[in-house]
């Protein structure tokens, strides 16, 4: 049965304008305490003596902080702030305000102890001793930045490919303390935070607005919504080989506004290792009363999340994401995806609004056996008349491509891609997939000619 054809949403949802105005807060904030320091006779006190390398440490020790409060509400779990920018790219700009501001913080750390070393004639780990055992709020700022500088380290691409992601983000969650750690040093010694009036007002609105928000949204807001929807594991369905679906029943569940595409992210109460979190996309179109995610088991945290027992209590976060047909701007429309990247795709497929043979799916896989939720597919094609292309097999050896090694031999990627899809540059792109596979696949929309901005993804790489 075709539905009939209702009006498109605008293209996503009026994420550009909140997305200027995020970013104009930032740069304002940043403006703020250069302003702040220069008010302070920042730059009459600059110089290459010992005074003036103190007070451009205290400018790169005030942007640092600035930095890192930033970061702390990037991923503060803000709804509308999530909703502008997708937290893949508050994930990525939150890596690079965390790099940016250990640098920042370590040059605060070089000036300030080479500052007073010039100024009193002192060695420099003398220095450094003495500004640590004799300056209250210094222990504390020493162990906050030995947990940043940790945490910072942990997240460097070849440190994160050596640990698992529950173990990883476990640990990060040390960076919070890290932040706290650091703010008696900045109360105590900072020259600019208790000698101005605005400064102090400045920098005690931006901690009271983080920490206000990593309490509202990181920890009340997830337990309101668990207990008013009160989510439990109604069944466990083996899928294929290594993957599982969970489906949750729960109550008023269409409140909750979770939209095909969106992830949301699930602690199973199951015991030992319950507290570590699981972004995993919603399987099907949500419904009012269960919801349900689907996900391919590895390491010690699948194999607990896949025996876990009817009744088992959830907790949830989100809902999350942009991949959403709030970004589509035209009536046609090709999902495209690789492996379990099929799970937010099968629920795009099954919520989205299109007419007979608008919407096409391409589902790629390395095996027959590892096209997953196929039989619901060719269901919901088959009611909503979706045109369904599947290409298992293994890839080709010797070079990146979206494709099959055998239809690598005929065609070049975007030939390939204009030779299955008609009309392919008029039509909304949605990618979900192993990143090799969806940077191979923007490559070849990109020279069959479809324009950047229908070409919608969110690109994960913790």
């Amino acid at each position: 049965m075709t539905p009939d054809r209702i009006p498109l949403p605008r293209p996503r949802d009026g994420a550009v304008g909140r997305a200027v105005t995020a970013a104009l807060a930032c740069v304002t904030v940043l403006v703020v305490v250069v302003v702040l320091w220069v008010s302070a006779g920042g730059m009459a006190a600059l110089g290459a003596d010992g005074t003036g390398l103190v007070t451009a440490a205290r400018l790169t020790g005030l942007v640092a902080s600035d930095l890192l409060l930033l970061q702390v509400l990037a991923m503060a779990r803000v709804p509308w702030v999530e909703r502008a920018w997708g937290q893949d790219r508050l994930a990525r700009i939150h890596r690079l305000l965390g790099f940016t501001s250990c640098w920042l913080m370590a040059a605060h750390v070089v000036l300030v102890v080479a500052g007073y070393a010039v100024s009193t004639g002192t060695g420099v780990l003398a220095q450094l001793a003495d500004l640590v055992v004799r300056y209250p709020g210094m222990l504390l700022a020493v162990a906050g930045t030995a947990l940043l500088v940790l945490v910072v380290a942990l997240s460097v691409r070849a440190a994160r490919r050596r640990v698992r992601y529950e173990n990883w983000h476990l640990l990060h969650l040390y960076a919070y303390l890290g932040v706290g750690l650091a703010l008696p040093h900045q109360l105590w010694n900072g020259a600019h935070f208790v000698t101005s009036p605005a400064a102090t007002v400045y920098w005690w609105t931006l901690w009271g607005c983080a920490a206000a928000a990593l309490l509202a949204f990181r920890v009340g807001r997830p337990l309101w919504l668990s207990r008013r929807h009160r989510l439990t594991v109604g069944e466990v369905r083996h899928e294929a080989s290594d993957v599982y679906s969970v489906y949750l029943p729960g109550r008023r569940l269409d409140r909750l506004a979770a939209r095909p595409g969106q992830f949301l992210t699930w602690r199973l109460r199951t015991g030992r290792g319950w507290s570590r979190a699981h972004p995993f996309s919603l399987s099907e179109a949500p419904r009012a009363d269960r919801l349900r995610f689907t996900f391919r088991s590895a390491g010690d945290d699948g194999g607990r999340l896949a025996g876990a027992t009817p009744g088992t209590a959830v907790l949830i976060e989100g809902p999350f994401g942009t991949l959403t047909e709030g970004r589509r701007r035209g009536e046609r429309v090709l999902l495209m995806a690789a492996g379990i990247g099929i799970t937010p795709m099968r629920a795009l497929l099954e919520g989205m609004r299109y007419a007979d043979r608008e919407l096409t799916l391409i589902y790629r896989a390395r095996s027959a056996d590892e096209l997953v939720l196929r039989d619901e597919i060719d269901a919901i094609a088959a009611e909503r008349g979706a045109q369904v292309i599947y290409l298992p097999g293994p890839p080709p050896t010797g070079r990146a491509s979206w494709l099959t090694a055998e239809l690598a031999e005929r065609y070049a990627d975007h030939e390939a891609l204009t030779h299955l899809v008609p009309e392919l540059a008029g039509r909304d792109v949605f990618l979900c997939g192993p990143p090799p596979w969806m940077a191979a696949a923007r490559a070849a929309l990109r020279a069959a000619g479809v324009p950047a901005r229908q070409v919608h993804d969110e690109r994960f790489g913790w």
